[in-house]
């Protein structure tokens, strides 16, 4: 059975693997530690395992790799990107700090080690408002995603210089969506992700990391729970709260999230391949932006 064969090449290997809440099912059942973003930059800073095998899209592996110098990273598909990543380049990043010379700049952890090495700190989804708290007043220039960055600014109330990127998946939520769910399901409360746009936010209950969203289930009296994001995670919720209802508010899924598969976590660890490399340069400047983060508690 491939489940015994990952476990014996586990212990033989020394490896762990970490998985992403939107990871498929089986994958996120045969991970040691499954999380979101920022869940999972803080497992890997205190892995002592020589091999990681990390279930989720290449940034991510990335991430920790960067955090993980030493270790040997692998990635069960390396071609597991992230559109979102992809619409800004360290490049573009430059000229668009060159445009706003004093600026602090602030990225989503959704983005290259590339664009990283060019930013004062990284947050993700789960943290942001809480970092970006301790920088009200300055002038900020938050990249890529105009969802998250507006979202943030707004509970804050701020004003960001927001770069136009988004998750095409996350943003083609429409509200009425969401108001067609909670109308065919009276009582439930509706999870919304903050990468979906302005609408589907103020129609949700609340606005929340996976990470959250995971932790909030736990809590709310509601038995049944509506949840704009991407729909692997409907799995860990439910493991986690048997005495609840989770329903998907659009069936969102990530063709990425999913390319890691039973098989080819196999292969990672019988062939120790697709190992993620940072150049060390890169890494260095990365690292300060990542850092920084994990330094907000």
């Amino acid at each position: 059975m491939i489940v015994d064969e990952i476990e014996k090449l586990k212990r033989e290997r020394s490896a762990v693997i970490l998985a992403h809440n939107y990871s498929r099912p089986e994958v996120q059942d045969i991970a040691d530690f499954t999380g979101d973003s920022l869940e999972l930059a803080r497992k890997a800073t205190e892995i002592e395992s020589p091999v990681i095998v990390f279930c989720g899209v290449y940034f991510m592996a990335e991430t920790a790799k960067i955090l993980n110098p030493s270790k040997k990273v692998l990635i069960p598909d390396p071609s597991a990107g992230c559109p979102m990543a992809d619409m800004i380049t360290a490049q573009e990043l430059r000229l668009f700090k060159a445009e706003h010379p004093g600026a602090k700049v602030v990225c989503y952890v959704n983005s290259t080690a590339e664009v990283k090495a060019e930013c004062d700190i990284s947050v993700t989804s789960g943290n942001a408002e809480k970092i970006l708290s301790t920088m009200k007043g300055e002038k900020i220039l938050f990249v890529p995603d105009m969802h998250l960055g507006s979202y943030v600014a707004e509970k804050l109330g701020e004003k960001y210089e927001c770069w136009k990127g988004c998750c095409p998946i996350h943003a083609a939520l429409k509200a009425e969506e969401v108001e067609a769910s909670r109308r065919a399901n009276p009582g439930a409360v509706v999870f919304a992700h903050p990468e979906c746009n302005e609408g589907v936010r103020k129609a949700a209950d609340e606005c929340l990391s996976t990470g959250g969203m995971c932790a909030r289930a736990k809590e709310v009296a509601a038995k049944k729970i509506l949840v704009a994001t991407e729909k692997g995670i409907l799995h860990r919720l439910k493991k986690e709260n048997p005495d609840k209802e989770f329903i998907a508010v659009g069936e969102l899924e990530c063709c990425d999230m999913k390319k890691a598969t039973l098989e080819n976590v196999r292969d990672a660890l019988l062939y120790m391949r697709h190992e993620v490399v940072v150049d060390e340069e890169i890494s260095r400047k990365a690292k300060r932006s990542i850092d920084s983060m994990l330094a907000v508690k």
